[in-house]
């Protein structure tokens, strides 16, 4: 798409608009003969770009074997880079992947403009969408430890960060308050130190939470997926959580948590999780550990995958990546293919081949949402429940099945039959109502034995 083309993706609010956008160039790195990957990694740059609020005026790739150690993409590229910058009168240029402290300091000296990654542009779209305490907490600690190493490279006469998190000091600028650059390491460390304190104080408030959750044995669901495949707008359709929906990358970022009544009576916790992207920063995976730990501790994840998306398969890979990292990979998944209300028939047939276990819906038409509670209550475990039971001794293969099943924790011989102790999922409890007592009876049959 040619910059003349491009229709930027996010508008300004009107006290904004009277500001100067800035100019960015972006620049990727396509490895070996994988360009067609590296294009539409360019894409998804574009978008972040879009929703952080600048203005792209070029995009350009460079083919090469390995990166550069010393600048990434190679002198020769670099320079070029600094007059296609001085001819379009850009401010920064945006690189589609992590640099080092090294190179970043390489670039800027050869182009004499704001140099930032693909890192940071995604850590200061998390500083504009993060609302919750804990969330600017998270990244503002994301954001620290992405600078500690990078201090020494960014030089004296330069600050990358100012105004705080509603700072108007452009791309990679907005963060942690009105922190400078040259102050010193021990400084953020002892912020970091602060952080982390003060997150593992939420953290226990929310381990707390969960543990009554449990202790009430309400099952758990987590919404996972790429950004923008539509979680939130699940979220509201299935609970009417109310929350806000937008056409951006990443507009969600605080989860939230909502009941859910299954089909069959059973009420369930449904989960809105922060969305991922390939190449999701690890010290962003870090900062949000806490918060994804309402993930590894579901029963059960609805991966969402965008059904539009030019390749749902690479999304949906790059989300099980993330997931592995936080040890959620083993946890059962159901596929949800999301915008069904937008696919063509081929496509349409495309996404039920690709996903054959998976069900098709549009979160934003209510298609298939019958389908999709139906499935998650086939999935989601039923709740086990303590019972007491006096089986006579003529019921036999019952006493029998129930150890069989490792369900019998307790069993007495009495008189009137075999007390058994056991715990047993409530919806085969209610099979044995027969012999069901309550614990009142069973202590006064015990005490007469």
């Amino acid at each position: 798409m040619r910059a003349s083309e491009r229709r930027r993706i996010t508008e300004l609010p009107p006290e904004y608009q009277d500001l100067k956008l800035e100019r960015a160039v972006l620049v990727g790195l396509a490895l070996g003969q994988h360009v067609e990957t590296a294009e539409e990694s360019m894409a998804e740059l574009e978008r972040l770009t879009d929703t952080a609020g600048a203005e792209i005026v070029h995009t350009m790739v460079q083919r090469r074997q390995r990166p550069d150690p010393a600048t990434f993409f190679g002198r020769g590229k670099a320079e070029e880079v600094r007059d296609l910058v001085s001819a379009t009168n850009a401010d920064t240029v945006i690189v589609d992947d992590e640099l080092s402290p090294g190179q970043l300091r390489n670039l800027e000296d050869i182009i004499k403009v704001k140099v930032i990654d693909r890192t940071a542009l995604i850590l200061d779209i998390f500083s504009q969408h993060a609302h919750s305490s804990e969330g600017k907490l998270q990244v503002e600690l994301a954001q620290l430890n992405y600078m500690l190493p990078r201090l020494r490279g960014w030089g004296e006469a330069k600050s990358r960060i100012g105004g705080g998190m509603t700072g108007r000091g452009g791309i990679g600028t907005r963060g942690p308050g009105e922190t400078k650059l040259e102050v010193d390491r021990r400084r953020i460390k002892k912020r970091l130190a602060k952080l982390r304190d003060e997150l593992r104080d939420v953290d226990r408030v929310r381990r707390t939470k969960r543990a009554e959750r449990d202790r009430r044995q309400v099952p758990s669901i987590a919404l996972v997926g790429y950004t923008n495949a539509g979680k939130s707008t699940l979220l509201n359709a299935l609970t009417r959580a109310g929350v806000l929906v937008q056409d951006q990358l990443f507009s969600t970022l605080d989860p939230t948590t909502r009941r859910l009544e299954l089909p069959d009576g059973r009420t369930v916790t449904l989960t809105d999780t922060v969305g991922f992207v390939r190449k999701l920063p690890h010290t962003l995976v870090e900062a949000f550990k806490s918060t994804l730990e309402e993930t590894v501790e579901a029963d059960l994840l609805v991966h969402v995958v965008d059904g539009s998306a030019a390749e749902p398969d690479v999304q949906y890979a790059s989300v099980r990546e993330v997931l592995a990292e936080v040890g959620a990979a083993q946890l059962p998944e159901l596929i949800v293919v999301n915008k069904a209300d937008v696919l063509d028939e081929m496509t349409r047939v495309r996404a039920r081949r690709r996903f054959a276990d998976g069900v098709l819906i549009s979160a934003a038409s209510g298609e298939g949402l019958d389908d999709l509670l139906n499935q998650i209550a086939v999935r989601v475990p039923v709740p086990e429940v303590e019972v007491w039971l006096l089986v006579p001794y003529d019921r036999g293969d019952v006493v029998a099945a129930l150890h069989a099943a490792g369900a019998v924790r307790d069993e007495e011989f009495l008189a009137e039959g075999t007390l058994v102790h056991a715990r047993l999922r409530e919806d085969r409890s209610s099979r044995l109502e027969t012999y069901r007592v309550d614990q009142g009876e069973a202590d006064r049959l015990r005490s007469r034995a």
